[in-house]
């Protein structure tokens, strides 16, 4: 067993190869964050704290996502907590929110975030731009426990979280945006069978044989719902914004564009009802 605080830190990083996972890792051991740990590198280290700190170091070994097992990771600067039963918000999603914001909606819009997860999306959102109306579906008891936990955590009460299957929770509601990180990965991907997505809930990530079934639902019931001039946002795979502009297209959407992430990958695309 490590004498201190800093040798231990040298221990999980050579376990794990990763000296910014182990840091993580125990401090959260230790419920301290990582400058705790420099500043307090020579101070020991307790039994029970590195009996902890190496139960997590085990199952990152066995591929477990870090954001898993600190239950937590940032998202457009503030934390959210995330559990097995939601995807881990990712940094090319805050894209959907930089476009969002800069849409020329009512001060008062009508927004509804499709397959919330976390909440991320949507609390985001409301925080972002508090007048405008946002509501939130998901199919999963267990992601709308997350949610109500994140919007209780945020502040960002005024959210509306409901249950059920994309837009089919809105009685009578015309929304002026419509946003969404859908299911759009294959079956079979090869993909799911690497990294964090392994651990990851399927039904939020995989949509068809082609990936697409959730977003061709998702755009009907988008061109039925949405208000005259309302507009949907959509992330998708990295192969598929020609397909999803064809969809919309198909819908009689119009003003459509694909816009690229910091990768130069079409992320998200948008279209206008007309």
């Amino acid at each position: 067993m490590p004498a201190t605080i800093g040798r231990a830190v040298t221990n999980a990083a050579a376990r794990l190869g990763e000296r910014l996972e182990a840091e993580l890792l125990l401090a959260h051991a230790l419920e301290r964050d990582r400058a705790w740990l420099y500043a307090h590198a020579g101070d020991p280290i307790e039994a029970e704290r590195w009996r902890a700190c190496l139960e997590l170091v085990r199952q990152r070994q066995c591929g477990r996502p870090v954001a898993y097992l600190l239950g937590q990771r940032e998202f457009y600067g503030r934390e959210f907590e995330v559990g097995d039963g939601v995807l881990i918000p990712r940094p090319e999603t805050e894209l959907l929110i930089d476009i969002a914001l800069q849409l020329p909606l009512p001060e008062q819009a009508r927004v509804v975030d499709v397959g919330t997860g976390s909440g991320c999306i949507a609390l985001t959102l409301a925080l972002e731009r508090p007048g405008w109306q946002v509501m939130a579906t998901d199919i999963s008891a267990e992601a709308l426990a997350i949610a109500h936990r994140n919007r209780k955590w945020l502040g960002a009460d005024a959210v509306e979280l409901l249950r059920g299957n994309l837009l089919e929770p809105l009685v009578n509601i015309h929304p002026d945006l419509v946003i969404s990180n859908p299911p759009y990965v294959a079956e079979g991907d090869p993909h799911l069978a690497r990294g964090d997505v392994r651990f990851e809930p399927q039904t939020a990530l995989v949509a068809g044989s082609d990936g697409l079934d959730v977003i061709r639902e998702l755009v009907q019931q988008s061109a039925r719902a949405l208000a005259a001039g309302g507009c949907l946002l959509i992330e998708h795979g990295h192969d598929q914004a020609g397909e999803v502009r064809h969809l919309l297209q198909a819908a009689d959407f119009h003003a459509i564009a694909s816009h690229r992430d910091l990768a130069g990958i079409e992320r998200v695309t948008l279209g206008r009802r007309t």
